[in-house]
């Protein structure tokens, strides 16, 4: 299944994407997709309320609404630093020998086709294309053999970072990573079977048009049960949260000269298997 939430910031209501890339209304379900669902067999649920109710249920063209985050208000958003080797490379870092975890907050997050706000005062605002893992239940202690018994599914992410916030201010990476709508999810939520081998998959963005990241999670120095596994030892996993994966190479700050994101830029990002998604960046505005 393909899960998504669809409507305004808020106020998103659960529906499924079809093979055809029409909507179907999920609200006859009655729940979210958030931590309840995914704890309490949501999928499995799920799956048989669709076959019971796929052609009465109402069904809706994807482009005439907006695309919230696939899951509602996970209790984590947690990524891996540094996890392709050509990235860690071209970074001039020395290539991990465990993974490098670090947090964005949960208000970073946003649907897939919402607008980039740039922060007040950036001037390094970076983008990095991710695969994203969503846990299906509650993790503590995982072994590497029983991880993927513990996903629900992936989903497509673009993990801005402000580069001078992050790596020039003092203290830990979370400054640089946890701005508003640093973390667009989606389009769609892809349930592990949709996916046959998440260590083989094409993955790529490009800014205005450019291709500027393409590469391939083959390359990932972490694979995805090492990192549900390791992850664990450290934390509770809950059902819903969210661990990305890390990025390929290309990334801005690893250009000669670097390149960063301004106003008016169009980034669009895409995943084998998990669709695609197109950010415009804007500049901030205060509330009025």
């Amino acid at each position: 299944m393909k899960l998504i939430r669809y409507g305004s910031p808020g106020k998103e209501k659960p529906g499924l994407q079809l093979d055809d890339k029409t909507g179907i209304d999920a609200r006859g379900f009655g729940e979210d997709y958030n931590e309840a669902f995914f704890a309490n067999d949501g999928l499995s649920r799920l799956a048989k309320w669709f076959s019971s109710n796929k052609e009465s249920a109402a069904r809706f063209d994807l482009a005439s609404v907006r695309l919230g985050p696939p899951v509602c208000r996970p209790s984590k958003l947690l990524c891996i630093g540094l996890n392709y080797r050509k990235h860690a490379i071209e970074a001039g870092l020395q290539i991990p020998n465990e993974p490098v975890i670090f947090f964005k907050s949960t208000t970073a997050i946003v649907g897939p086709n919402d607008n980039l706000i740039i922060p007040r005062n950036s001037k390094k605002t970076d983008y990095e294309v991710e695969l994203a893992i969503v846990v299906g239940k509650r993790a503590s202690y995982v072994e590497k053999k029983d991880a993927l018994d513990y996903i629900a599914g992936y989903m497509l992410h673009n993990d801005y970072s402000e580069r001078e916030f992050q790596l020039e201010r003092g203290g830990q990476w979370t400054k640089g990573k946890g701005c508003d709508t640093f973390a667009p999810l989606g389009p769609f939520l892809a349930t592990r079977d949709e996916v046959s081998d998440t260590h083989d998959l094409e993955i790529w963005q490009k800014v205005n048009g450019k291709l500027m990241q393409q590469g391939n999670t083959g390359d990932m120095i972490f694979d995805v049960p090492t990192i549900i596994s390791y992850v664990s030892q450290f934390m509770t996993l809950l059902p819903g949260d969210i661990i990305s994966t890390g990025t390929p190479h290309g990334g801005g700050i690893g250009l000669k000269p670097p390149v960063y994101i301004k106003p008016g830029d169009i980034m669009e990002i895409g995943i084998e298997g998990l669709g695609t998604s197109t950010q415009h960046a804007v500049a901030y505005q205060p509330s009025k």
